[in-house]
């Protein structure tokens, strides 16, 4: 059973890998500090009693159903804001109106971008999974913990078991790979 000590600790490690994992799936900082906060109150009040190791996974999971909650009620906001300014059309004589004329997505969202950059994008970000894929494994784990999980050569060093030279070296050399693989496709970041 965690203490509260625990769990504030844990809270305070995870809070800014968390932020930085919800800015990137919802696109907008303000949604991302809401949804942070409301898995880690969620992470409290519910799961405040487990023991201290079981808190990571769990927050995880809290964190992830609540960036799909986010998605769902967004879906549905969305709906009815598309359903209600169909009601009043423009001047009442154009019939041929078109919500989706006048709609402007957000700039900088997704639903911004034309479908000919959302398909390149996708496409860019399957092309960087697959080589990273391709990094030796020590290589790969050492990059995915620092850059996507966003933790420190010390916390690095200590998940995978090694010195944090070791780290700082696996990491050159799968960030130099990665770099000469992309390029060669093409790609540039």
């Amino acid at each position: 059973m965690a203490t509260d000590k625990e769990l504030s600790d844990f809270l305070e490690s995870v809070e800014r890998r968390a932020f930085k994992q919800a800015v990137y799936a919802v696109r907008k900082d303000e949604s991302a500090l809401d949804i942070v906060q409301d898995a880690m109150i969620k992470l409290a009040e519910k799961y405040g009693d487990k023991p201290a190791a079981e808190l990571p996974m769990l927050f995880q999971r809290i964190l992830q159903n609540t960036i799909l909650d986010y998605f769902r009620r967004e879906k549905v906001r969305n709906t009815w804001v598309s359903l209600f300014s169909s009601m009043g059309k423009r001047d009442g004589d154009d019939d041929d109106f078109d919500i989706l004329e006048t709609y402007e997505a957000e700039g900088g969202s997704a639903s911004s971008e034309s479908s000919a950059d959302q398909v390149e994008r996708m496409q860019t970000l399957e092309i960087i999974d697959a080589e990273v894929q391709k990094l030796p494994a020590r290589q790969r784990e050492a990059f995915l913990m620092r850059y996507w999980q966003d933790m420190d050569v010390a916390e690095t060093a200590e998940a995978m078991g090694c010195s944090e030279g070791s780290v700082k070296t696996h990491c050159s050399r799968a960030t130099h790979a990665l770099a000469e693989s992309l390029k060669a496709k093409g790609i540039k970041l």
